[in-house]
C-alpha cells in the first residue's frame, strides 16, 4: 500500500470530484494523502477536506512562489498548526526559478518567510515541507542557520543532484520524489532514487501537477503515486512491496501520525 505525501486536492479539477479521487486512490492501493497548503487564503479548503476525510491530512504554510499572499507570522502559523489534522508546516522554502529580471538579493522576502516557517516548526515540533528550486545553496544555509534539523522535515518534489540530497539528509530531512523520477531525462533524480536510504525516502504526486509516466502531460492525482513507487522499486531493484511498506512507514513516522491497525 502507498501513501501520497504531498498533493493539492483542494485545487480546481480535483476538489470538484473528490469522491472519485478517493475511490481511485483505493483502487490503486493508496491509503492516505497529505493535502498541502500554499497560502492562508485557501487554507480553509485544505482543512475542510482533512476534516471530512479520515485518511487525508493537512499542512499550514505559504508557498515561496506566492509573493502577494498574506504574510504569516510565527504566532499565526503556530496557532493554525494546532488543528488536529495539521501534521506539518509548509510548504515553504525558496524558489529563484522565476526571478523576472530581479536579482537574488531582491528575494529577501522569500528568505524571511522561510525563516518564519522554520521557527514555527521548531515551536510546534511539527516537521517542515520544504520547496527548493534554483536555490539549494541558500535553502540549505538557512535551514542550518535556523536549526531546521530540530523539527526535521522533507525536501518535497526533489529535483537536485545527489550532493544536495546528502546535505539535506545530514540535516535530519527526508527526500520525497514525485512523478519527475519517471521522466526519461531526469537522470539526477533517478540517481537520488537509487542512493537515498530507504528509511528516509517518501513518494508524492504534487498533484494536479507532474503526472508520472504513463500519464505524463495529463492532470495528476493521488492514485498515481503508485506509479512513482513502482518505478523507484525498479530503479532500486527492490520488490515493489518493500518500497511501498518503507515509504508508508516513513510517512507515518515523519508526520507523527498514528498508523491504522
Amino acid at each position: 500500500m502507498f501513501v501520497d505525501s504531498h498533493c493539492h486536492i483542494n485545487f480546481e479539477g480535483l476538489a470538484d470530484r473528490l469522491p472519485d479521487v478517493l475511490d481511485k486512490m483505493r483502487a490503486h492501493a493508496v491509503t492516505h494523502a497529505l493535502c498541502v497548503s500554499v497560502d492562508l487564503e485557501t487554507l480553509p479548503s485544505v482543512l475542510d477536506i482533512a476534516e471530512r476525510y479520515e485518511n487525508v491530512y493537512a499542512s499550514v504554510g505559504v508557498h515561496p512562489d506566492h509573493e502577494d499572499a498574506k504574510e504569516p507570522s510565527v504566532a499565526e502559523l503556530v496557532e493554525l498548526a494546532a488543528h488536529p489534522k495539521v501534521c506539518a508546516i509548509g510548504e515553504t522554502g525558496l524558489d529563484y526559478y522565476r526571478l523576472e529580471g530581479r536579482s537574488i538579493d531582491e528575494m529577501e522576502w522569500q528568505r524571511e518567510r522561510f525563516r518564519t516557517h522554520i521557527r514555527a516548526a521548531r515551536e510546534t515540533g511539527k516537521p517542515l515541507i520544504v520547496h527548493t528550486r534554483s536555490s539549494s545553496e541558500d535553502t540549505l544555509r538557512i535551514m542550518a542557520e535556523e536549526r531546521a534539523d530540530v523539527p526535521g522535515g522533507v525536501m518535497h518534489c526533489f529535483t537536485e543532484p545527489w550532493d544536495v540530497a546528502e546535505k539535506a539528509l545530514a540535516q535530519n530531512f527526508y527526500v520525497s520524489l514525485s512523478g519527475i523520477v519517471t521522466f526519461k531525462k531526469a537522470t539526477d533524480v533517478q540517481e537520488v532514487a537509487r542512493r537515498v536510504p530507504i528509511e528516509r525516502l517518501l513518494i508524492e504526486t504534487d498533484s494536479p501537477y507532474l503526472a508520472p509516466v504513463p500519464y505524463r502531460g495529463k492532470p495528476n492525482e493521488p492514485a498515481y503515486v503508485s506509479y512513482v513507487g513502482r518505478f523507484i522499486a525498479q530503479l532500486r531493484e527492490q520488490p515493489e512491496e518493500a518500497v511501498a511498506q518503507a515509504t508508508t512507514e516513513n510517512f507515518f513516522r515523519l508526520f507523527k501520525i498514528a498508523r491504522p491497525a
